[in-house]
C-alpha cells in the first residue's frame, strides 16, 4: 500500500513554476525576430526630369483687324482656311471713303488750278515791275499768294492719300502665310475701328512647328536650361509621347495665389498637324541623366525603423543636404545598421548613391513584423498562487 502524498497544494505549486519557468526558457530560445523587406541597391541608367503644364500655340500668332470702320460684306476665309501673305480675307464696304476719295481728288485739283493762276499772276506783275506799272508791294504779295497756294496743294495731295488709302484699308489681307485659326466677324457686321483696331482674324504663321509656354516652379527653375529634351503628353493622344527642345527660359517671375512660376518655352515638331494651339500639355523636361549610377528605390531613403527594432549602432546626427540615412541588415538577424550615403540625382522613383553603398548592399525598404514584449520576447504567465 503506497503512502498518502502530503502536501499537495505545495507540490502543485512548485510543479507549475518549473514548467513555467520551462516554457519561458523555450520562448527565449525560439524568440521570435524582426524580420524586413530588403532591396539590393543596384546600377544602370538614371534620368531626371523636371515636371510642369503648359499650352500649346503656333510659333508665330497674328490678330487680323481693320483700320477703319463699316460693314462686313466679304468674308474670302474662314476656320482653318489656308492663307497666303497678301491674300484678301475680309472686305468692308467702301463707298464712304470712295466718296471721300473723290472728294479729296476734287479739291486736290482746284488747289493745282488755284496755283497755277497765282504763278501767272506773280509772273505778269514782275514783268511789269520795271517799267514802274506796279510796285514791290504788289510784287510780295503775289508772291506770297504763290507759295500759300503751294502749300494748299502739299494738304490737298496729302488728303487724297489718307482717302486712297481708307479705300485700301477696305480690302482686309493676310499680313503672313499661314492658316486661319479663328474667324470673329461674320458677313454683314458692323466694326467700329476707334481707340484699338477691331479683331476680325486670328492666322497662325505656321503649326508645323510649334510653341509650349509651360509654367515652371521656384524650386525646378534653376535646374532648366535651353538646349534640354522634352518629353509631353496631351489628352487628345494620352498613350502618345511627343518630344521637343527648350529654347528660352524668361526670367520674368509670375506669381499666383503666392506660387511663384517662370515661362519657359519649348519648340515641338508637328509634321502631322495633330497638335492643336491651345491644348494642354504635361511637361517632363530632362535636367540630369547617368548612364551606370548605383540606384535604391526612394522607398528605403524614406524608412524609418520602428521603435522596437534593436539597432546595432545610434543614428548619425547633422546629416548634410545632400546626405541621408539607409538602414542595412545588421550582423545578427532582427538588427540594423544605419548606413550614411551622399544621394544623387533621382527619377522619383528611383536616387542615385554616390557614396557609402555599393551595387549588391541589401537596403531595407520596409518592416514586416516585429515581436513583442521587450527584445522581442513575450513575458511568461506568471504561476497561480498556491
Amino acid at each position: 500500500m503506497k503512502p498518502p502524498i502530503r502536501n499537495l497544494p505545495l507540490l502543485a505549486a512548485t510543479l507549475l513554476t518549473v514548467l513555467a519557468a520551462a516554457s519561458a526558457g523555450c520562448r527565449r530560445d525560439g524568440a521570435a525576430t524582426a524580420t524586413f523587406e530588403t532591396v539590393a541597391a543596384s546600377t544602370g541608367p538614371l534620368r531626371q526630369r523636371v515636371t510642369a503644364s503648359g499650352t500649346l500655340g503656333a510659333l508665330v500668332s497674328v490678330d487680323v483687324g481693320a483700320q477703319v470702320s463699316g460693314k462686313v460684306i466679304a468674308l474670302h476665309a474662314d476656320w482653318n482656311s489656308p492663307v497666303r501673305k497678301g491674300q484678301v480675307v475680309a472686305e468692308i464696304d467702301p463707298t464712304l471713303y470712295r466718296a471721300q476719295l473723290n472728294q479729296a481728288e476734287g479739291e486736290l485739283a482746284n488747289a493745282r488750278a488755284t496755283l497755277t493762276l497765282k504763278r501767272q499772276n506773280l509772273a505778269r506783275k514782275t514783268a511789269l515791275l520795271p517799267v514802274k506799272a506796279v510796285s514791290q508791294f504788289d510784287v510780295d504779295v503775289a508772291s506770297a499768294e504763290v507759295a500759300q497756294a503751294e502749300a494748299q496743294l502739299s494738304i490737298r495731295e496729302a488728303h487724297v492719300e489718307s482717302a486712297r488709302a481708307n479705300v485700301e484699308f477696305c480690302r482686309i489681307t493676310a499680313p503672313v502665310d499661314g492658316i486661319v485659326i479663328s474667324r470673329r466677324v461674320d458677313p454683314g457686321q458692323t466694326v467700329i475701328a476707334a481707340m484699338t483696331a477691331p479683331l476680325l482674324f486670328n492666322i497662325a504663321q505656321d503649326i508645323t512647328r510649334m510653341n509650349i509656354n509651360a509654367s515652371v516652379s521656384e524650386a525646378d527653375i534653376g535646374l532648366v536650361a535651353v538646349g534640354q529634351e522634352v518629353e509631353f503628353t496631351v489628352e487628345a493622344y494620352p498613350d502618345e509621347t511627343f518630344k521637343g527642345v527648350v529654347v528660352q527660359v524668361r526670367k520674368s517671375p509670375v506669381s499666383s495665389q503666392n506660387v511663384v512660376t517662370y515661362e519657359t518655352l519649348i519648340t515641338v515638331e508637328n509634321p502631322g498637324e495633330r497638335l492643336f494651339p491651345g491644348m494642354t500639355a504635361d511637361v517632363a523636361i530632362l535636367v540630369a541623366q547617368t548612364p551606370d549610377a548605383t540606384k535604391v528605390p526612394n522607398a528605403a531613403l524614406r524608412y524609418s525603423p520602428p521603435q522596437e527594432v534593436e539597432m546595432e549602432q545610434d543614428n548619425p546626427k547633422g546629416l548634410l543636404r545632400n546626405q541621408r540615412l539607409l538602414y542595412i541588415p545588421g550582423s545578427q538577424p532582427g538588427r540594423l545598421r544605419p548606413v550614411v550615403v551622399r544621394i544623387g540625382i533621382s527619377d522619383g522613383v528611383e536616387t542615385e548613391i554616390l557614396g557609402g553603398v555599393a551595387a549588391g548592399t541589401p537596403v531595407v525598404t520596409a518592416t514586416r513584423s516585429v515581436p513583442t514584449g521587450k527584445a522581442g520576447l513575450t513575458p511568461p504567465t506568471p504561476p497561480p498562487a498556491p
